[in-house]
Parts: C-alpha cells; sequence; structure tokens
C-alpha cells in the first residue's frame, strides 16, 4: 500500500481566510479519498522568512493587527518529517500541528529583530488597500497578491494563534524560537 507524506498548512480548510490553506485542504481530502495512507504535516507560517519581510526602511509591513502566529523553523519541520518518513506506517493518517514553541505578534517580532540585530524595526500595520498596493510593484497574478496579503489577514484574524507540541513530540526537541533561529544565524 502506497503512503503520502504530505506537507501542508497549518488550518487547512476550505474556508480558511490565507488562500492557499484552501488548497491544502482540498489535496488533504483528495488523499484521504484514495485509499492510499497519510500523514499531514500543517505547517505555520515559516520563521526563517520573518527576519526577510524587513523592508530597507527597517519596516515589516501587513494587515495583521495584533494577530499572532506560532512560526516553525524550517528546520524543525524537516526534523519532525524525517522522523515520521523513518516510519511511516507508524504515523498513518495523522494530522500533525508543526508550530513554533511560542505565538508572537509582528510588533513583537521586530521587537525581538531589534534586539538580536542591535537596529530599530518596526511593524506597521497595513490596511488591505496599502498591503496591495505596497506590494503591486512586483506584478504578482491576481492568486498571488491574494495569498500575499491573506497570509496576513489569516493572521489578524487569529487562525494562526496555535502552539501545538507536536515537533516536540515528534522529535524529542523543543522547536526553535526566533531568538534561537537568529542566534544561529548570526553563529552565536
Amino acid at each position: 500500500m502506497r503512503h503520502v507524506v504530505y506537507t501542508s498548512f497549518l488550518g487547512a480548510a476550505p474556508d480558511a481566510i490565507f488562500t492557499l490553506a484552501r488548497d491544502h485542504a482540498a489535496t488533504e481530502q483528495h488523499l484521504r479519498d484514495s485509499g492510499m495512507g497519510w500523514t499531514f504535516l500543517r505547517d505555520a507560517f515559516y520563521l526563517d522568512l520573518v527576519p526577510h519581510l524587513v523592508g530597507d526602511d527597517g519596516v515589516i509591513r501587513g494587515p495583521a493587527g495584533d494577530g499572532r502566529a506560532a512560526f516553525v523553523a524550517q528546520e524543525d519541520v524537516a526534523r519532525s518529517a524525517a522522523a515520521v518518513l523513518h516510519d511511516p506506517g507508524a504515523h498513518s493518517r495523522a494530522t500533525y500541528e508543526l508550530t513554533g514553541p511560542e505565538s508572537l505578534s509582528f510588533a513583537e517580532a521586530a521587537h525581538i529583530l531589534s534586539t538580536v540585530r542591535g537596529t530599530t524595526v518596526t511593524f506597521h500595520d497595513e490596511t488591505i488597500d496599502e498591503a496591495r498596493a505596497s506590494r503591486a510593484r512586483w506584478e504578482p497574478e491576481p492568486f498571488e497578491m491574494d495569498a500575499w496579503v491573506s497570509t496576513y489577514t489569516a493572521i489578524a484574524a487569529g487562525e494562526q494563534d496555535v502552539v501545538s507540541d507536536d515537533v516536540e513530540r515528534l522529535t524529542g526537541r523543543r522547536p526553535l524560537t526566533l531568538v534561537e533561529l537568529l542566534d544561529q544565524q548570526l553563529g552565536q
């Protein structure tokens, strides 16, 4: 029998605010209906991307409000996937929520980035119109723009404010925090 270990998305649902989470929900349903074995690894937004959200002016921009997300390090996702792939049968029909150990707002992430980097980073809570306008210069396809903006609006709505212990249960190690990831990147 075949078994698919599928990298999905935290909060995958047909009515998710983050548009790509809807696609992941459809894929999950297709796999459930296929008769194959399956395991779903529902990754939170990637922690590794947070430092790259800072513009040249030291500002993170997006319509996320005070929403929070438990960003997960790609390293923790890889270790979790390796644990499942070591013995997929033991994880058949399981869904794991792969998150970091803490849920952060973008204002808190900006403060952490400021502290660790020694430079000023702030968060500007854009309106949806501002978010679309600020990203239009890259000429994204409409679906890309919708996905980009809904990344933030899903956080604003609380859909990403989930902290799970699944990474630690699968790997035996607590997932990385933003401070720890930044320290690794700086070689400390």
